[in-house]
């Protein structure tokens, strides 16, 4: 007998539906199964026998055929093991109605008891099952919620296969998920552990991040071991603004595909933080691999990618972020496919600004030299160093502001706020601009229509350059960080003050910062 199941590939942060055809006939007991299988599926028969033996379910003793359709889109994982055991016992006449199985994706991993184990991107293919017309997605308990995510889909979770042949046999009816995970989705994006409070002193560095926050510019903090660096870079989910439902899922799927969702996760609702150790390599922070898999900078989409100590990672580790800093999104190229990762994050670095540490140290010495020094910082490229549009000094805090008992700082709440009001305020200006939606995002050929100055402007941006040795890269990323302070001045024009504040934060332009 023919019967044909379906599952699912996900390539990137799609999916592709498949059709697992099975045909059992014949006497005798072979397996054979072709469609360009991946080991872990090839396997996939001696889990299900014994799966079914546990189970007290009849493996059937004839000839079985199965084939993954299409043939030409290799099939990695384990994530088909239910699917192809359902296939079989339908085939096999061991179902009440077969034809009902064609109405539903099955997937799922079975363990040698019959118990299913989650699988990879279950919210993508609830997608595609529902955008293809699929009545439900049958898939393990655990997945249940960031599927039930999709509207229009009938979602049932198993925890074992049992259940699923009694409710193909009309023994036992599962009924689908009636959760929304949305419900409390507002509730969550607004909750963080880290407040800006919590900081005592630093209030130029807060500006700084404020500033980053609202206009979605990179940014990097350069300061001695124990000036806060961390700390305040950790609370910098705090300020941004609140996650749409559209990035959300977004998110969400990109983490699904990664496996990186528990089952107490429906939904991704506040901003990622990402905070790879410098040792990582290239494939584990861009993505790629054998089985092409999101990196750390895919992760972070959406939210905050924070590279502690900058200098140690190695070159060609930080060399491989330049061209996702600009195009928003990573490209991983195969020999018969290629598959594309969003990649929309902030950069938030810090370094130390010399070896030992404590180079432009208020009290402590540097013993390092300012030849070490330029040496240091040449670790990172210029290249790299020119999408970084705010550099920013960090200096230790005194002992007196440590211990002042009087901490009126504000909370990120309120910094959040005027964070969103800029946002809103840029939301406006690039109303009818595909793909831009904050001012690090202005292209170059909008700089001089939407960054205008004045006369005394052009004249103190002139000779900050001239006085100061900046370099000809700062002059567009000064500009648009100007934007930025003034829209969170509710500013139409960019003031002297406001440019001002833009030159400041170009510490490592400087050609005489090393001295």
């Amino acid at each position: 007998m023919f019967i044909r199941a379906y599952g699912s590939a996900v390539y990137g942060v799609n999916a592709y539906t498949i059709a697992v055809e099975v045909n059992v006939s014949g006497d005798g007991s072979k397996f054979v199964m072709v469609g360009l299988p991946d080991n872990a599926v090839k396997e996939s028969w001696t889990r299900i026998m014994t799966a079914f033996k546990n189970t007290e379910l009849s493996f059937p003793r004839k000839k079985i055929v199965v084939n993954l359709s299409p043939a030409d889109i290799r099939k990695e994982g384990s994530a088909y093991d239910l699917t192809i055991a359902i296939a079989i016992l339908a085939a096999d006449g061991q179902l009440i109605d077969s034809n009902i199985i064609s109405d539903y994706v099955i997937m799922g991993e079975l363990s040698m008891d019959g118990s299913v184990l989650p699988i990879k991107g279950a919210l993508p293919i609830a997608v595609q099952a529902r955008n293809e017309g699929f009545k439900g997605f049958i898939l393990p308990h655990q997945n249940v919620k960031e599927a039930a995510l999709v509207e229009g889909l009938e979602v049932i979770g198993i925890n074992n296969i049992s259940e699923l042949v009694n409710h193909f046999k009309g023994i036992q009816i599962l009924e689908p998920n009636h959760e929304n995970p949305l419900v409390d989705f507002q509730i969550s994006a607004s909750e963080f552990d880290l407040d800006f409070s919590d900081v005592q002193g630093q209030e130029n560095i807060k500006r700084a991040m404020e500033i980053a926050a609202a206009g979605g510019h990179n940014i990097i903090l350069i300061g001695p071991p124990g000036a806060g660096k961390t700390m305040l870079a950790k609370r910098l989910p705090g300020i941004l603004p609140p996650m749409t439902l559209e990035e959300a899922l977004e998110t969400t799927k990109i983490h699904s595909v990664a496996g990186r969702l528990n089952e107490n996760n429906g939904l991704i609702a506040r901003r990622p933080f990402r905070s790879p150790h410098h040792t990582i390599s290239d494939v584990a922070l861009v993505g790629g691999g054998n089985h092409p898999q999101p990196g750390e900078i895919s992760l972070a989409h959406n939210g905050v990618l924070f590279l502690d100590e900058l200098p140690e990672f190695k070159r060609t580790v930080l060399e491989v972020m330049r061209q996702p800093l600009e195009d928003r999104k990573v490209n991983i190229a195969r020999a018969k496919f290629s598959v594309d990762y969003p990649a929309s994050f902030m950069l938030v670095a810090s370094m130390n600004p010399c070896p030992c540490g404590y180079f432009n140290h208020p009290d402590k010495e540097c013993t390092c030299g300012s030849l070490n020094v330029q040496k240091y910082l040449s670790r990172i490229s210029g290249p790299l160093l020119d999408r970084i549009d705010i550099h920013i000094e960090v200096t230790p805090v005194s002992f007196d502001e440590l211990a002042s008992r009087k901490r009126n700082n504000e909370l990120s709440e309120i910094v959040r706020n005027r964070v969103v009001a800029a946002r809103n305020i840029q939301q406006i200006r690039f109303n009818g601009h595909s793909g831009i939606y904050c001012n690090a995002q202005m292209p170059g050929n909008q700089i001089k229509e939407l960054c205008a100055i004045n006369d005394a402007g052009n004249l103190l941006l002139k000779n900050a350059m001239r006085i100061q040795n900046l370099s000809a890269r700062a002059y567009d990323r000064i500009l648009k960080v100007a934007r930025t302070i003034a829209d969170l001045d509710n500013s139409v024009d960019i003031k002297t003050e406001h440019l001002a504040e833009a030159i400041h934060y170009r510490s490592l332009d400087r050609e005489t910062w090393t001295g």
